[in-house]
């Protein structure tokens, strides 16, 4: 697999790499158990995927636990792996945003900590606060960045204004935001700044929580009980277009000997505007599934069918 230049920065990672929300995120899943989550961890660099994305977000650290005690084991190199997270969520607060010089400083030494390394790859400001000026904020992460401790400086969430505002001296390599085939408002606004000062651009939620994965079909219903309910893409005449459209993928994907997920997987690693693509997964058999997507070649033609397709 091609490693992606990550914005300006020295760090280089994998076009496909692995969410890992599910990887210790206790109190975002019900029924994890670690041992499967670092089985997780293990196949997905065993499948050539470098960048791990993690989160303080995702288990109030035990996300970031876990990616450290297995980048202990011997047959890993540290040197090897991308290691991404992200903070914002101040737990002396009650859990309210803080992007504050302060916070993040605190923030890097408590993840390298729990991550038992000395570096963090890309270090991500995770939500936006209300009060800190955002070019204050990145001026932190530069003189982190200047003393070794973080490599490129990310930020996540942040409107284009709050992105502009970070980024007034160029210190900003990577942004992750949401964009999908079904969310596609970022290619008229962010991509084209994104694209003026080179900075990398990571989408989250790529596969919709499952709806571009062809696993549902027309007679899918989602209980009231089920949080997915509450999201309009799962409601009504909206999910119903939403599976006729991620069907007409299927015979596509067959011509390439592909699954659904894999072809839309492929789909995002051709996107000139996506540097790294990074699915979930709740089980290592779906980490090797997904690495496979780094095998399709997707032609021009289908690129741009798959794409008028979703417009």
């Amino acid at each position: 697999m091609s490693d992606v230049r990550i914005g300006k920065s020295q760090v280089y990672a994998s076009a496909l790499g692995l969410g890992t929300n599910a990887v210790g995120g206790h109190n975002l899943y019900p029924n994890l158990e670690d041992e499967n989550g670092k089985e997780i961890i293990r196949t997905a660099l065993n499948n050539g995927l470098t960048l791990l994305d993690t989160a303080f977000a995702y288990g109030h650290g035990r996300s970031e636990e876990l990616i450290g005690e297995v980048l202990q084991e011997p047959e890993f190199d540290r040197s090897r792996v991308i290691v991404a997270t992200k903070a914002a969520h101040d737990l002396k607060q009650g859990g309210k945003f803080n992007n504050s010089p302060d916070f993040l400083r605190e923030a890097v030494e408590t993840a390298l900590q729990r991550l038992q390394t000395d570096y963090i790859d890309i270090f991500y400001i995770h939500y936006p606060d209300e009060a800190t000026p955002k070019n204050e904020a990145a001026q932190a992460l530069r003189e982190l960045k200047d003393a070794g401790k973080i490599r490129a400086i990310g930020v996540s969430n942040f409107s284009l204004a709050q992105l502009k505002e970070a980024n007034q001296d160029g210190y900003v390599d990577i942004v992750e935001d949401r964009f999908s085939l079904l969310h596609r408002e970022h290619e008229k606004t962010l991509f084209p700044y994104l694209k003026a000062n080179e900075i990398s651009f990571v989408p989250y939620y790529p596969l919709d929580s499952g709806l571009l994965t062809g696993k549902y079909d027309q007679e899918t219903h989602f209980e009231d009980s089920d949080l997915r309910s509450k999201n309009p893409d799962f409601k009504g005449e909206r999910l119903k277009k939403i599976i006729h459209t991620v069907d007409q993928l299927k015979p596509l994907a067959k011509d390439y000997d592909a699954t659904v997920t894999q072809l839309v997987l492929a789909w995002y690693m051709k996107h000139p505007q996506i540097d790294v693509v990074i699915p979930g997964a709740k089980r290592p058999d779906q980490v090797e599934a997904n690495a496979k997507a780094v095998d399709i070649h997707l032609s021009t033609i289908d690129f741009d069918k798959i794409d008028q397709l979703f417009k």
